[in-house]
């Protein structure tokens, strides 16, 4: 781990960090209709019942825009992050009304001094109560420390 400052988030391998998130008809398609997803499945009750799954269902980019921001904001808090890959499988349809833990775990923390920072490697699920994935990931991050805010003007 880089020298952090006091109060920003560790970096350390093992550690997790994440966020429950429950899938309802509204979200979803608020969602499916801000990313320009017109997919009936996400909007359309009377054919998505008639579809493989039997109910609305969240577009891809739903759990894993929230997986994404997740990183951001989990290490904005001390640091600067900036994504540099994303992967992501989807293993189940995140069905209406599923309600889901967002989790990454930190895998590896390498220091690369020629981007001052550190390349952070992530593991991350989006799982039911039970442990069931739907949505799994890989992720690597530049976090380097945190631009310092100046001081306000005073007037």
């Amino acid at each position: 781990m880089s020298g952090a400052e006091a109060g920003a988030v560790r970096m350390a391998v093992g550690e997790t960090f994440g966020q429950r998130v429950t899938f309802d008809v509204g979200s979803i398609r608020e969602f499916a209709t801000r990313v320009g997803d017109f997919n009936p499945l996400h909007h359309d009750a009377h054919i998505a019942r008639a579809g493989p799954y039997g109910t609305i269902i969240a577009s891809g980019t739903h759990p894993t825009a929230l997986m994404m921001a997740a990183t951001a904001t989990h290490f904005s808090r001390g640091h600067q992050p900036l994504g540099l890959e994303f992967r992501f499988r989807f293993v189940r349809a995140v069905l209406a009304g599923l309600s889901l833990d967002l989790r990454w775990t930190i895998v590896d923390v390498k220091r690369k001094d020629s981007l001052a920072g550190d390349i952070v490697t992530l593991d991350g699920q989006a799982c039911d109560d039970a442990g069931v994935a739907y949505v799994t990931g890989e992720a690597k991050l530049l976090v380097r420390p945190a631009i310092a805010r100046p001081a306000a003007m005073e007037g």
